[in-house]
Formats: structure tokens, C-alpha cells, sequence
């Protein structure tokens, strides 16, 4: 249970659990921010966030949502996405190497997994194109998820 007499979920738990090991208080503030971003399967921005978890703990500074975010980030809890218009959020990570599905409309987000062997080939393409040697990569894909393409149609 939180500070504020609700069970918290499992991932939340674990989250809270690695923060207090690595040194850092677990405040109502910061139990009622990693308790949304924890349980959310659509990319958060920090004024989402921000505005999630303030009804949760109303007292909530925009301060700590950025601080909280910042400490789940350096415990590779949470994994920063890039928007094409240049707006930064924020989702759990997952373990393992994996791109992202991120819908334009509801910002939910679908992990995949690349095919290796198309991934390899493409990598290599790139590689001896541009003359880098490409070390790592991360994929974000956007457009259109099921639920809202069909929303768009009716």
C-alpha cells in the first residue's frame, strides 16, 4: 500500500524497491508518479504526467515529476521517445532490445521485436552507405493504431 491507502501494482512495488536501493526517498510525491508511469501502456509527457498523478497527491510539484522521471530514466525503468515535433515522453522500459509502435492520435505504445536478419541487412546497408559503423540503434515507428484508424473511419 502507498501513503495514501491504495494497493500499489507489482510494478510499481518493483520500481519503488530499485529506487530505495539505490539510495533515493520514496516520498508520496514520487510513490504517486511512478505509480502511473509504472502501470501506463501510452507514452506520458511530463505535464500529463504531471496532471495524472496530482490526483493522486494534489500537492504534487511539476519539479518532481521531472526529478522522478529523471531517476527512473538513470535506473533504465522508464525509456525516453522522441517525438517527431519534438516533444519528449516518457514509457516504462522493457527488458531486452526492443523498437516501438508509438500511435500518433493516443500515444499508446506496442513493443516488436526486428526481424534480425532484415534488421542486419538494413544496418549493414547503412553502414557501408554513410561509412559509420553502426553500434546500436533504436527504432520508433509512428501512425495510426487499430482503435483509432477505426475511430477515423466511422
Amino acid at each position: 500500500m502507498n501513503r495514501s491507502g491504495t494497493q500499489l501494482s507489482s510494478a510499481s512495488q518493483r520500481w519503488l524497491k530499485e529506487l530505495r536501493s539505490a539510495g533515493y526517498r520514496l516520498t508520496a510525491p514520487r510513490q504517486a508518479v511512478v505509480e502511473i508511469i509504472a502501470n501506463s501502456e501510452f507514452l506520458l509527457d511530463p505535464q500529463t504526467l504531471y496532471d495524472r498523478a496530482r490526483r493522486r497527491y494534489p500537492r504534487l510539484g511539476l519539479v518532481t515529476v521531472y526529478r522522478t522521471l529523471e531517476k527512473l530514466e538513470e535506473q533504465g525503468l522508464v525509456q525516453r521517445v522522441h517525438h517527431p515535433d519534438g516533444c519528449q515522453a516518457f514509457i516504462a522500459a522493457v527488458n531486452g532490445h526492443q523498437h516501438l509502435l508509438i500511435c500518433q492520435r493516443c500515444n499508446r505504445v506496442q513493443y516488436f521485436s526486428g526481424d534480425g536478419e532484415r534488421m542486419g541487412a538494413l544496418m549493414e546497408s547503412v553502414s557501408q552507405a554513410s561509412g559509420y559503423q553502426i553500434q546500436e540503434h533504436w527504432l520508433q515507428l509512428f501512425g495510426l493504431c487499430a482503435d483509432c484508424q477505426a475511430s477515423a473511419e466511422q
